[in-house]
């Protein structure tokens, strides 16, 4: 999950941006989930967000294709978000209708889009003598995942988490671990570490996805003793920790 920030004051405009490394605290409004997974067979797909804010928030909601960038105007995802906007009052919460539009997508694997979350609280109410004040003001964007999964997929998402292959490649001066997933569905990490290395050493990665039927390498510090242990999650945002070998 990403969570941009952006702050503004009344008399000057600051742009901030905060990306990865901020908190969903920070966040008044919560998704409930990690992620969305819509099946092909399925007309839509429900997701709830709660506001656990003090003061009423106002959303806007909006898919798109992987590029953080895209906005509810410019995205390409081939999904609506209804409402696109709303208000929340403090402790309530919005049942967000999620609809496939339709789109030619792979038959034989997971898509994967992003579902956009932008939270704006109130702006404060003026002093005693009618001036506004100066004040900051974030608006928090989240994003989690869309799987979109078509009807015609063999296995299953857990048994994909056992059918990975690791091997470590060289990455310029340093090393990273290449991992193929020849399965159908994506497999997403929240770390992957290598057994046996220094603690400097052993922490590969804090999240990734291993693409369905693709690759994608983790940089890692150091070699290892060929054996790593990665924490994958499964559909419902549980942790599955699997031990593996890597071959060199």
């Amino acid at each position: 999950m990403n969570i941009i920030a952006r702050a503004k004051c009344v008399f000057a405009l600051v742009a901030l941006a905060v990306l990865g490394a901020a908190s969903p605290a920070h966040a008044g409004v919560q998704i409930v989930g990690t992620r969305v997974i819509y099946s092909a067979q399925e007309r839509e797909v429900t997701v709830n967000v709660l506001n656990n804010g003090n003061s009423p928030r106002l959303l806007q909601v909006w898919a798109d294709s992987g590029d953080p960038k895209e906005t509810a105007e410019t995205t390409k995802a081939p999904f609506l978000v209804t409402p696109p906007m709303s208000r929340i009052e403090p402790g309530k919460g919005q049942a967000l209708r999620l609809m496939f539009t339709g789109a030619d997508l792979p038959q034989d694997r997971e898509s994967v889009f992003w579902l956009n979350v932008l939270e704006i609280p109130p702006a404060p109410k003026a002093g005693a003598d009618g001036e506004a004040r100066n004040f900051l003001q974030f608006a928090v964007r989240t994003r989690i995942k869309i799987f979109y999964r078509p009807k015609t997929l063999k296995g299953d998402p857990v048994g994909s988490m056992d059918m990975l292959t690791w091997r470590l490649v060289r990455n310029g001066a340093s090393y990273a671990l290449e991992c193929t997933n020849a399965t159908d569905y994506n497999v997403s990490f929240s770390d992957v570490r290598l057994k046996g290395a220094a603690a400097s050493q052993g922490k590969v990665t804090g999240g990734g996805m291993c693409p369905a039927k693709g690759r994608q390498n983790f940089e890692v510090d150091g070699q290892g003793n060929g054996t790593l242990v990665y924490s994958a999650i499964n559909d419902f945002g549980g942790f599955v920790e699997r031990e593996a070998t890597y071959s060199r």
